[in-house]
């Protein structure tokens, strides 16, 4: 097989793996034929930038059958699986041109846990060693895999993921029988402890599957908060379940639930940057409101911290306003140090009134009621909304 039918086959594999963020299709570089273009993912960074990576499976070969997976064995699709050598010369080659700065590499399984990581590592090796690539890696961990291996890839690579894809050991046993939580937890822990061992910045990610088992929101987010406050991973990537294969076990559904997967990255939010525990997100509820933004919903339901006076407050206590976010935050105490702070002056720091203002007051007074002119219409959001705001 060539490899173009190879790359074709094997991007097309990797597509759900969610690990490096949701990709921006419109920055497409001119410079490529569109066939190769489809082959390269724009992944964003914390700098707000995108990157363009090659993002592929090693190979679609798996021996689990996974039945929520595009891959899993049993499904009769075309497959495919390079050969170290040529995938390192291929990444060498869209890195020399500048048309990618990284590589995201993942895989079925092929044979088993160490046999796949050996041929993921081999590759790596090849692009660091070899051809000199300075480049960005994304090593995927195959659960299982042994300790001296994860080593080697930790060496290699810039971040490393293994995904637990399923919250509960109970749900990995219904649609993942082949699987255990236990190898994907100590694969997570063997990377930290060599995180620290090689004194080298790797991050580590995971993803969690949104929608495929009945789990609550409660239930997904107190496994990313346990996560967080191990420090097992820096990022947790929810990925609402997409309707592939067929199966009575499988929910039965229309559309990916895109909205709870978002409202799922707004507690996630909320727990990193905002000290919130899972527990204070739900208090009492199971999951996440689908009209409100879980922000607004904690900020209602705990109306006896507010309002927050502009002029005085401490950050920790800016940062719980909704409309007003951890930079805005930093904004506000900056401006009250240099002078007057009135409406005016919030909405030139890039307040959002229409939500702080039931919240906040200015030197202890109220802010006048917006005009009715001003007011939008309450609606709910739209489930399949294309981009949604964070708070």
């Amino acid at each position: 097989m060539k490899i173009e039918q190879k790359l074709a086959i094997l991007a097309q594999a990797a597509k759900y793996d969610r690990v490096c963020g949701k990709g921006k299709e419109e920055l497409r570089n001119s410079s490529l034929n569109n066939d190769m273009n489809d082959f390269i993912f724009y992944s964003p960074c914390a700098s707000g930038r995108y990157i363009p990576l090659l993002k592929v499976l090693f190979t679609n070969y798996c021996i689990n059958d996974c039945m929520y997976c595009y891959n899993r064995r049993s499904n009769d699709i075309e497959r495919a699986i390079f050969e170290p050598k040529e995938l390192a010369r291929l990444a060498y080659d869209l890195y020399r041109k500048n048309y990618i700065e990284g590589l995201f590499l993942s895989s079925g399984i092929f044979r088993n846990a160490d046999y796949t990581m050996e041929l993921i590592i081999s590759t790596a090796q090849m692009l660091r060693n070899e051809y000199g690539f300075k480049g960005y890696i994304h090593l995927k961990i195959i659960p299982g895999t042994s300790y001296d291996l994860i080593r080697k890839a930790m060496i290699l690579a810039d971040r490393v993921s293994c995904n637990i894809e399923l919250p509960t050991e109970s749900s990995l046993k219904l649609l993942a029988p082949e699987k255990s939580k236990n190898d994907i937890l100590n694969a997570l822990k063997s990377a930290k402890n060599y995180t620290l061992e090689l004194e080298k910045q790797i991050s580590a990610s995971t993803q969690l599957i949104v929608g495929a088992t009945s789990e609550s929101d409660k239930t997904i987010l107190k496994l990313s908060h346990e996560l967080y406050a191990n420090r097992l991973v820096k990022r947790v990537y929810y990925s609402a379940y997409i309707p592939i294969n067929s199966n009575d076990v499988l929910p039965k559904i229309e559309h990916p639930p895109l909205l709870r997967e978002h409202r799922l990255y707004q507690a996630d939010w909320l727990m990193r940057f905002y000290g919130f525990r899972a527990e204070d997100i739900f208090e009492g509820s199971e999951n996440l409101s689908q009209d409100m933004d879980p922000k607004m919903c904690w900020a209602l339901r705990n109306m006896h911290l507010f309002p927050v006076d502009i002029k005085k407050a401490p950050y920790e206590r800016l940062i719980l306003v909704p409309g007003i976010g951890t930079k805005t935050a930093k904004k506000i105490i900056k401006a009250r140090r240099e002078g007057y702070l009135d409406e005016q002056g919030l909405k030139a720091l890039g307040i959002s009134l229409k939500r702080a203002r039931n919240f906040i007051t200015i030197g202890g007074k109220l802010l006048p009621e917006e005009p009715p002119s001003q007011k939008r219409l309450k609606r709910t959001p739209r489930p399949y909304s294309k981009q949604l705001v964070l708070f």
